[in-house]
């Protein structure tokens, strides 16, 4: 068996399928997303490996769901914090950050300083709809994720990484191997060059779709929203 993946033009097409034929909404999707995310954060790094979870936001949907994925943590009893440098002024992720300030979550502009201090980092920056360079303010703090000791887990894909070809050939993410992947209804193409644990998140796909992208249905247990696979696509 081959792990089948979802190239970055289908993954944008099958995103469209579900919120036209299939009448979902975009906060639909970014709350199912998020709640993966919050999920995968909680296997790979309970509560009592540390509290302190430093969630880097991205300006677009991507930065979302680790908005989303921040509230269900703190819901869990984690504390995070959010670095948030570029944020969006749509009315959809303005809501999300109301949702988390209401909670007491503290947002910062400083990642470094705050990466210091946590105990788990979610990179939720770029998504598959990420091409071209890196600039600032993320070009540091990629750099800063490539570097740390503290384990981080990325959303659908290690920022700054070609969702087709993987990491760049130089630059600010050229060594970032983040310990775990989280990939948001497939595995992209650039899985092949990861190295760390690698889960699947997305318990809602209706089954025609999943016919039409030519995708497996992952073998989720009970009601978990992810499921661990290996290189192959076998749950592990």
């Amino acid at each position: 068996m081959v792990l089948k993946t979802l190239s970055a033009a289908n993954a944008a097409a099958l995103d469209k399928d579900l919120m036209s034929t299939y009448a979902f909404s975009i906060d639909q999707l970014m709350e199912l997303a998020g709640l993966s995310v919050s999920q995968a954060v909680y296997k790979v790094h309970p509560p009592s490996a540390g509290r302190k979870v430093l969630v880097v936001c991205g300006p677009g949907n991507n930065g979302g769901d680790g908005l989303v994925a921040a509230r269900h943590l703190w819901h869990y009893g984690y504390k995070p914090t959010v670095c948030y440098p570029k944020q969006s002024k749509n009315e959809l992720y303005q809501r999300l950050s109301t949702q988390l300030k209401s909670l007491e979550i503290p947002f910062t502009d400083d990642f470094n300083s705050a990466l210091q201090e946590t105990n788990h980092v979610v990179d939720s920056i770029f998504g598959f709809s990420f091409s071209g360079e890196v600039r600032e303010p993320f070009r540091d703090i990629i750099d800063a994720m490539e570097k740390t000791k503290v384990p981080v887990l990325s959303v659908d894909a290690p920022s700054s990484w070609s969702i087709e070809d993987g990491p760049p050939a130089s630059g600010p993410g050229s060594k970032f191997q983040p310990q775990t992947l989280i990939s948001l209804t497939a595995a992209k193409p650039l899985v092949k060059h990861f190295k760390g644990r690698h889960f699947i998140g997305g318990r809602f796909l209706p089954p025609a779709v999943a016919k039409k992208y030519d995708l497996d249905e992952p073998p989720y247990e009970g009601i978990d929203q992810i499921v661990e696979v290996d290189s192959k696509g076998h749950k592990l």
